[in-house]
């Protein structure tokens, strides 16, 4: 590439040696706080100039002029084009230097250019730039904002020497990918090796705590800086405020705050955006009001905080205002502003405003690509989602682990297994790097579709699995009533000397519960307490609930519930309410959903399970009194909905669906499945059916309801033998209701039935139908 190309074509307005000299003197060797980075106009008049004197109007060195260029794009979010001199450089086999190579490390940080990265690596290592730490710091810092956290590992275990800057870049990465126990785990390593922190590491360090809202450690850092610092610099204070508001400590933050004596851009966007974190809308709008009040302009990173905060607690309206606030004050929409605004629309189920702020991006990175792909995954859209990412492959942009991550998960979720072996063929072709958590959301995505092998298969070619990949597989078997295997996985991860965590015995005792071995989930339940010195959360006595309800043992049940050290929440009492509702105890069931009545009183689904209890005792008045007070409350019931994936197409029905193109061939497919049925002895269980109506609707309503529907499209539409999995996101019978079309008829077509909804079996129940062909 000329270089005349890469520099701008407006005319410069320095127009002399002498000028270009004195600027870059002035951009490169600041000697006053009063020190601007050049904007871009000033850059690219500055490049062009050089190019015209041949790089030789300055007694600056070629390569100092070529440093400076790459740095001030870069500042300029102009990374393409500080990297296009960085490759012009290298063709033209132009020396690059220690001081070179950190400046366009940070420009492939900017663009997730992995590769390139690692291009620039290589060659360091060739011509021995790594001793320099400055060099390999660099290099880690751009491994860590590239999401490649195991590159960054392995760097920083083989530097020749380390500085304080290269732990604490190392614990941000560890941060910045979720991974705080890892960064932990630094944090001790340098108290070992009796590392002085540097400041930069203290931020990092609060940052962590932060992030983990652990209050008790944040407090312990602060006494530690108290103790070690004459005085608390304003950085070290703003990362207190962000901690302590963060961790729901709004009045500790609030106190640091008002002790700033001058208070800068940087700590007011950390008050508002605490008092945002913790929902406090009114009293974080008050502030930001206050601040623009007091003549300080809320900058990019002070909206592009609040912004994400509002995403993060679902405050549409505040996040709104914030878009209107930046549209009428002609602020420039930058790329990270922009997939922020599309984020947190998404997480507002915004769909609209998510697209509309996202097709008025022109030059799209990944980033933002994958803002809106999340955006209609958390929004169940996943043809749209999907057509997207294909858009998104066809632009050129090439995937990266948080786009395969947000496909995987969506698929998992959908239970869409041939879509899921599409994105892992993606993944495998494009040469996306294979972090843990990517990893881990393909060993997901395999257990929740059905294919167990798969997720099996996957695991054990992993050797660098971290908790979460076990936990994920202990979760899995369990799904498929693999009770046992999943206790068999757990002793060889304590072989392995892997230490469990409170998610892993939620995943244990879940197995424990689908596979009925609750005496191995009472004993796992001790050894949590006991051998492991883990407290209970809510979450394990509702596991307890589960366990014990599913069994039968429904006095225990309600024994663990009237000993809780804590109060019963909705998941407690859910799990009671299930159990009832299978073993038919109308009076502990009555008592359980009245108390998610009262718990959560606009949450339709436990007026109907109280509504449905009466039914069973056949206490029509009560029932009528319940629907009544529902409708009076505007309350509606959603029909059951599943689906099915077929060619790669995901279809949806609901209870009765006659929308659906092929419905004619699906409702004989019904009918002759009821015929088969009924030849193998089943008849329809119609007590399960909780409505006042004749026998023969009540048969109807069961012949119609979604799980069927969507076997009989799986039947007409697949060739013989083919597996059926079916996704059940909302189910309109209890699973009692749909058990016996799936349990009681054996053959040779599999059926796999995925869902919450479905109550009582294995999340993902594989069984058998006869062989019916269209």
């Amino acid at each position: 590439m000329d270089m005349m190309k890469v520099a701008a074509t407006e005319k410069p307005s320095l127009s002399s040696p002498s000028a270009l000299a004195s600027t870059i003197k002035f951009i490169q060797i600041p000697k006053s706080e009063t020190f601007l980075q050049p904007t871009l106009e000033q850059t690219r008049q500055t490049h062009a100039l050089m190019v015209k004197t041949h790089f030789n109007g300055t007694k600056f060195s070629p390569s100092a002029q070529f440093n400076f260029l790459i740095t001030s794009y870069t500042k300029n979010s102009q990374p393409h084009s500080a990297l296009d001199i960085y490759t012009y450089l290298r063709r033209m086999d132009y020396e690059v230097d220690n001081f070179m190579v950190p400046a366009v490390l940070k420009a492939c940080s900017f663009v997730s250019n992995t590769q390139l990265g690692k291009e620039i690596h290589g060659f360091a290592v060739k011509n021995g730039l790594t001793e320099d730490v400055f060099v390999s710091n660099a290099l880690i810092q751009m491994y860590s904002e590239c999401d490649s956290v195991v590159s960054a590992r392995l760097l920083f275990d083989n530097m020749y020497e380390r500085d304080a800057v290269s732990w604490s870049t190392m614990i941000r990465c560890y941060v910045r990918s979720n991974l705080y126990m890892e960064a932990l785990e630094m944090i001790r390593k340098m108290q070992i090796l009796q590392i002085r922190l540097s400041e930069v590491a203290m931020i990092n360090m609060i940052t962590l705590f932060a992030d983990l809202m652990d209050v008790e450690m944040g407090k312990a850092m602060h006494a530690y800086v108290t103790r070690n610092l004459e005085k608390m610099s304003f950085q070290l204070t703003t990362a207190f405020i962000h901690m302590y508001a963060k961790s729901g400590n709004l009045a500790s933050a609030r106190l640091l705050f008002n002790g700033l004596n001058q208070k800068t851009v940087v700590s007011w966007t950390a008050m508002i955006a605490g008092y945002i974190h913790c929902n406090k809308l009114e009293e974080g709008m008050k502030l930001f009001a206050r601040m623009i009040e007091e003549r300080i302009k809320p900058n990019e990173i002070t909206l592009l905080c609040l912004v994400v905060e509002c995403g993060f607690v679902g405050a549409l309206e505040l996040g709104k205002q914030l878009h209107v606030y930046i549209l009428r004050n002609g602020i420039c929409l930058s790329l990270a502003l922009a997939t922020a605004l599309v984020d947190m629309y998404g997480k507002c189920g915004e769909i609209r405003n998510a697209r509309a702020v996202f097709d008025s991006v022109k030059d799209k990175d990944v980033m933002i690509w994958s803002a809106m792909i999340a955006a209609y995954a958390q929004t169940h859209c996943i043809d749209r989602a999907f057509d997207l990412f294909v858009k998104m492959r066809e632009n050129g942009v090439r995937p990266n682990q948080v786009t395969m991550t947000t496909m995987l998960s969506l698929c998992a979720e959908t239970g869409a297994l041939d879509m899921g072996k599409w994105v892992h063929t993606v993944i495998d072709r494009q040469a996306v790097e294979m972090d843990t958590i990517l990893k881990t959301a393909l060993l997901e995505m395999y257990a929740k579709c059905g294919d167990i092998d798969g997720a099996w298969k996957l695991f054990r070619e992993v050797k660098d699995r971290d908790i979460g990949m076990w936990n994920t597989m202990m979760a899995g078997l369990g799904m498929h009533g693999c009770g046992k295997e999943a206790l068999e996985l757990f002793s060889e991860m304590e072989r392995e000397g892997v230490r469990p965590n409170d998610i892993t015995f939620i995943g244990l005792l879940n197995a424990c519960s689908h596979a009925g071995l609750v005496e191995e989930g009472k004993l796992i339940f001790e050894k949590m307490v006991h051998a492991f010195a883990l407290v209970p959360k809510i979450e394990h006595y509702g596991c307890m609930v589960d366990l014990l309800g599913r069994a039968g043992l429904l006095d225990e049940a309600y024994g663990i519930i009237k000993s809780l050290p804590i109060r019963a929440n909705s998941i407690i009492w859910s799990a009671l309410l299930a159990a009832c509702k299978l073993h038919h105890n109308t009076v502990l069931g009555e008592m359980a959903a009245r108390q998610l009545v009262y718990l959560e009183p606009q949450n339709c689904g436990y007026n109907v399970s109280i509504s449905n209890i009466y039914a069973v005792a056949n206490r029509w008045n009560d029932v009528a009194e319940v629907r009544k007070a529902m409708k009076n409350k505007g309350m509606r019931k959603e029909p059951g909905l599943s689906c099915i994936e077929v060619n790669g197409y995901v279809h949806e029905f609901i209870m009765g669906d006659k929308a659906h193109p092929e419905i004619e061939k699906i409702n004989d497919m019904v009918s002759e499945m009821g015929n088969k049925l009924k030849e193998a002895g089943y008849m329809a269980d119609t007590s399960a059916v909780l409505r006042n109506i004749n026998e023969e609707e009540k048969e109807t309503a069961l012949n119609y309801h979604s799980e069927k529907l969507a076997i009989a499209f799986g039947l007409i539409s697949t060739a013989p033998g083919t597996p059926i999995q079916i996704y059940v996101i909302e189910s309109a019978f209890t699973t009692s209701e749909t058990e016996p079309v799936l349990v009681e008829i054996t053959g040779s077509t599999p059926v796999v039935i995925i869902g919450s909804a479905v109550d009582y079996l294995p999340s993902s129940f594989i069984c058998y139908l006869p062989e019916i062909t269209a």
